[in-house]
């Protein structure tokens, strides 16, 4: 099926020309209209009805997570280009007079501020690792999480948002139960986000490590195929990846002290739906317009 933009340029023009999404003077960095918040939800409640374990926990996050359990997933290590740390101001009334003299001057005020106990959550399930249990029944441990994301990746592509939303399937146990989560999720969700008249397709992939050893890290990644990513052509230019399945091995297991029934080291493995970017492929497959989708996906997302 042919892409029915030919650049993101025109991807954008017609979201912004349809008001579904508002820039700002930021790049990456959208407001969301009525209609495009409703089809947001939608996606969420049609993620969440694709559960296979009705009384797996589910947990909602707000975009903050401590920053002590941040640093234990090793983000800072492989991504320091994407994070967000939080700044707050602790002083004095004198030190407040300083910051207000800087803000005058138009000189930099943030000298005047101390790094926060929280930081902006990378990753929706880097928030549940660490209220996890460290003893893992057998069987393994299933989780629903939802949240926002924050990435810094600047980018005039209305698919890589700054801030953005995933609901997750997360999966702690077994090196074995964590793969076998990945690729059951990885078909189950393929199979949902093509009954919305999506033309999506599989594909290994690798995430945007850092640097010199990052690049040995993402080579490895793809040879170890641990990372699959759901991906539909919005435009010509290049496909868009919407959904993913990662298998984590015992990256997260280790650091938060997560072990399973036998002794060993719990591995993990997720699915996620990302709401934001399935909706604008929603939007680019069926029309700007609500008006026009075909009824059953309308029907389905009850938007």
């Amino acid at each position: 099926m042919a892409a029915p933009f030919a650049t993101q340029d025109d991807l954008r023009a017609a979201l912004f020309d349809a008001g579904l999404l508002i820039p700002t003077r930021t790049q990456g960095l959208l407001h969301r209209s009525g209609d495009f918040e409703r089809v947001v939800q939608g996606v969420e409640r049609y993620a969440a009805a694709q559960r296979t374990d009705q009384t797996a926990p589910r947990r909602w996050f707000p975009p903050l997570m401590p920053r002590e359990e941040f640093l234990l997933t090793d983000y800072l290590r492989s991504f320091p280009d994407l994070i967000g740390s939080i700044d707050v101001f602790t002083g004095s009334d004198k030190e407040h007079r300083e910051l207000l003299s800087h803000l005058d001057e138009h000189r930099d005020w943030t000298q005047s501020l101390h790094p926060a106990e929280v930081v902006l959550s990378s990753s929706i399930c880097h928030s549940l690792y660490g209220t996890l249990p460290t003893d893992i029944p057998q069987g393994g441990l299933l989780t629903e999480c939802c949240g926002f994301a924050f990435r810094h990746e600047p980018s005039m592509d209305p698919s890589r948002m700054q801030s953005f939303r995933m609901y997750e399937f997360v999966r702690v146990g077994t090196p074995a139960e964590a793969v076998a989560h990945r690729d059951e999720w990885l078909q189950r969700g393929l199979e949902a986000l093509a009954a919305l008249g999506l033309d999506v397709r599989s594909d290994a992939a690798n995430d945007p490590f850092f640097g010199r050893v990052g690049r040995m890290l993402a080579a490895n990644q793809l040879t170890s195929e641990l990372k699959y990513e759901i991906l539909i052509d919005l435009t010509d230019a290049k496909s868009t990846a919407i959904s993913s399945a990662n298998y984590h091995e015992d990256h997260f297991g280790l650091p938060f002290g997560m072990r399973t029934a036998d002794g060993a080291v719990a591995h993990s493995a997720c699915f996620g739906f990302g709401l934001e970017r399935i909706t604008i492929a929603l939007f680019a497959t069926h029309g700007m317009s609500l008006s026009g989708w075909p009824q059953e996906v309308r029907t389905t997302l009850e938007c």
